[in-house]
């Protein structure tokens, strides 16, 4: 139990990260209709499901022109 109390200070940040990150893409993907790459039913999965390598690559390859 007090390897997790040690690492508990580094690990905070991050979990507030990939949840910022994942909540920010996912409202992008679902704001806007047009993509570079794939579609929304490609991107929500994607964003959700891989953690902070999702919304990364949705950012990178997957969002369109902003109007």
């Amino acid at each position: 139990m007090t390897t997790l109390q040690e690492y508990w200070p580094f690990l905070v940040p991050l979990i507030v990260a990939q949840f910022g990150l994942m909540i920010t893409a996912l409202v992008h993907v679902l704001k806007h209709p047009r993509y570079k790459f794939g579609s929304r039913a490609l991107w929500i999965p994607v964003v959700v499901l891989f953690q902070i390598i999702g919304p990364v690559v949705y950012f990178v390859f997957g969002r369109g022109e902003d109007d």
